[in-house]
């Protein structure tokens, strides 16, 4: 006697292709956000900026300094009171090629307002509108540092500093947020963890290093 024909478990077929798609689309949207957590919006351009590394250049000397700064830590405006204007200097007479990275790792300590983010943003809108001024607008902001923990400066504030040296048309790039990922998207390309990070044509120095081997390329 011939067996029956087994018929095809339509029901369990039907569920098991819903799972998959499910699957599917949880994957998908793991990496979108994965996409959007790690996305630095677009790069910054100019005549001074590295689109591709982050860096604001000045100067065209042999040695390359290069500072990752966040514009919340004191660290790094205690390093500029100590070595900036040697740097900035030395970078004119092209002794050195100093790079600067605005970076953003401490967001966390700007009451939710992610001051870092938004400083560092405001430097690249002005490198890149202004570029003539960029230098001085990184002064400004450090002689301007808000506390650690505190809400920071607003986005009109950094417009005026911006203002106040003659950057007017970083306003706009200002007010629109264009780079407000980028800071925090350096720190994670370049795996700073600390603030000031300085290197050395390209050899990054141990924060206790920096007093000894910085000097050695100054004039």
């Amino acid at each position: 006697m011939a067996h029956a024909q087994s018929k095809p478990n339509w029901f369990a077929i039907g569920i098991s292709i819903a799972v998959v798609v499910v699957l599917v689309a949880l994957g998908a949207v793991v990496v979108w956000l994965n996409n959007q957590a790690t996305d630095a919006g677009p790069a910054p351009k100019g005549d001074i900026i590295n689109s591709e590394t982050g860096a604001i250049t000045f100067g065209e000397g042999e040695d390359v300094v290069s500072t990752y700064v966040d514009f919340m830590c004191p660290a790094c405006n205690s390093f500029e009171q100590a070595y900036g204007q040697q740097l900035q200097d030395a970078a004119a007479s092209d002794d050195l090629t100093l790079e600067i990275h605005p970076i953003a790792i401490l967001d966390h300590l700007s009451q939710g307002t992610n001051y870092s983010s938004r400083s560092a943003a405001a430097m690249y809108c002005v490198a890149e509108n202004n570029s003539d001024k960029a230098l001085e607008y990184l002064n400004t902001l450090f002689a301007n540092q808000p506390a650690e923990g505190s809400t920071g400066l607003t986005d009109d504030q950094l417009k005026q500093l911006a203002e106040q040296v003659g950057a007017d048309k970083a306003a706009s790039c200002i007010d629109d947020g264009t780079y407000l990922k980028y800071g925090a998207a350096q720190a994670q390309a370049h795996e700073i963890k600390g603030t000031p990070t300085v290197e050395i044509n390209g050899k990054r120095l141990d924060i206790a290093d920096i007093n000894t081997e910085l000097p050695k390329v100054l004039p």
